[in-house]
């Protein structure tokens, strides 16, 4: 198997245009099949690192494509999907079938490169492993800031007692790596650790990947299946953007809170675990609260115990050690070794806002090293990041650019003024400015990012309590 192979299953369209154009700049050597029947065919002959599908194709089961190829004589390798769907049966059955990673259309580089670095970390060497006991170590020795220290001191604190924990920051700011420390530092460290994303799923198809399903609940449910609180009996369940959780989700896992069981989907015996959660949100629990948005009931049930991870600009003394720290791990991961970063590109690295945090950071340092380019940054990167267009590029020469260029960027200048023309009309409330435009929700939150609102919104939400600092006083590392 070439290390630089992929398999592409899709129709002729501007998305497969756009992938195909990706790949051949990052180097890699794919076999482009127009069906099902070829890539099968395909596999007969060649393993693939990976495999990349459009679940638009005719006449095309998600459920039986994804089965068919995993159980095929070839090697597929992880599998990456993606569809311009957001509801309907396809969809949610490539989720329920476990593509390795799903993508909406329209796909950008930075989506492609993302799900390229999750399905093909995993096949690192084994100390790489994110969750693995080294990891979390080197991870929480970065924190060196004296709000960091104290946060570390907190976190052994609540590790040590078996109750719910409430994680708050800004979005890439490290509440992941926070979860992961309890749950190690825990004594239920030999038990698994379970992560649901609350945010990336319709409610429906939570519900049955939280709790799971009996045989014959729904369409499609052809045999049993165990939920994620079952997979982590014993252990721990992470709830990641809890505050994105529905309302009729929400009020089950207020029951499982309080009575410790629950029925599956389309059963009525009870199921009872042992899991101790521990959730985050980069909301404001409080006014979501008093916006009627999210269970007062359960919110006090989850902030047994509060912390909250302060924002990358408030602990920049750590930038030098995250950059240190993610070219050694990402140079090992992407087989780059030796890769080294020139002073001048490291000194913009400290001095950059990093709205995006620490996740931002990261994936800077991850693009440097999968492209081979330690110069290779965002035209971007610069103190002010409010503006859409890049920096200017340095030249003495007459500049060129493309009709198509431009009018792509005034689109995205239009398509900006007025989301934000809406968001303010709504006082910032994404679920209202979506229906007034006549857009998803999960489609108002793609576009916020791509022109730039994205931070904007989070820095509107009101601080939250922050529990290391109520506490730091009588705190040491």
């Amino acid at each position: 198997m070439d290390d630089h192979s992929a398999l592409v299953v899709a129709p002729a369209t501007t998305a497969r245009s756009e992938l195909l154009e990706f790949l051949r700049s990052r180097g890699y050597v794919y076999a482009l099949v127009g069906s099902v029947g070829e890539a099968l065919e395909a596999l007969e002959h060649q393993n693939f690192r990976f495999t990349v599908v459009d679940f638009v194709l005719p006449a095309l089961d998600a459920g039986e494509v994804v089965q068919r190829l995993r159980t095929r004589r070839g090697h597929p390798g992880p599998i990456i999907a993606y569809s311009g769907r957001t509801n309907g049966g396809v969809w949610e059955r490539s989720v329920a079938l476990a593509a390795d990673a799903l993508l909406q259309v329209p796909i950008t580089a930075s989506d492609l490169d993302k799900a390229l670095a999750a399905v093909l970390a995993p096949h690192a060497p084994a100390g790489d492993d994110p969750d693995s006991p080294t990891t979390i170590r080197q991870e929480i020795e970065l924190w060196q800031s004296p709000k960091m220290r104290a946060l570390r001191q907190v976190v052994r604190e609540a590790a040590a007692v078996d109750v719910t924990v409430l994680i708050t920051g800004e979005t890439g700011a490290g509440k992941d790596v926070v979860a992961r420390a309890i749950h190690y530092l825990s004594a239920r460290r030999t038990g698994p650790l379970v992560k649901v994303n609350c945010a990336a799923m319709p409610h429906d198809l939570l519900e049955s990947e939280l709790f799971g399903h009996e045989r014959g609940a729904f369409t499609g449910a052809h045999k049993l299946k165990l939920g994620k609180f079952e997979a982590a009996d014993g252990g721990t369940i992470f709830l990641d953007e809890i505050g994105d959780l529905h309302p009729l989700l929400q009020a089950k896992l207020l029951h499982v809170l309080q009575d410790g069981h629950f029925a599956r989907v389309g059963g009525k015996a009870p199921v009872r675990v042992d899991a101790r959660v521990i959730a985050a949100t980069n909301q404001d629990l409080d006014r979501a609260v008093l916006d009627n948005r999210f269970r007062e009931d359960l919110y006090y049930r989850l902030n047994v115990v509060q912390l909250n991870v302060p924002p990358l600009r408030e602990r920049v003394e750590e930038i030098p050690h995250f950059i240190d720290y993610f070219v050694r791990r990402y140079s090992k991961i992407f087989r780059r070794e030796g890769f080294t970063i020139p002073a001048d590109v490291r000194e913009r690295l400290l001095t950059h806002p990093y709205r995006g945090n620490v996740r931002e950071l990261e994936n800077l340092i991850k693009r440097m090293i999968v492209l081979g380019d330690p110069r290779l940054l965002p035209g971007g990167l610069t103190r002010d990041r409010g503006r859409l267009e890049p920096a200017p590029p340095v030249t003495t020469g007459p500049v060129e650019v493309s009709l198509r260029e431009v009018v792509r960027r005034a689109s995205l200048v239009a398509e900006r003024d007025m989301i934000r023309q809406m968001l303010d009309q709504t006082g910032w409330n994404r679920v209202r400015a979506a229906k007034a435009l006549h857009i998803s929700y999960r489609a108002l939150l793609y576009k916020m990012k791509r022109v730039g609102l994205r931070e904007e919104a989070l820095r509107r939400v009101a601080p939250v309590y922050n529990f290391t600092d109520h506490h730091a006083g009588g705190l040491t590392s």
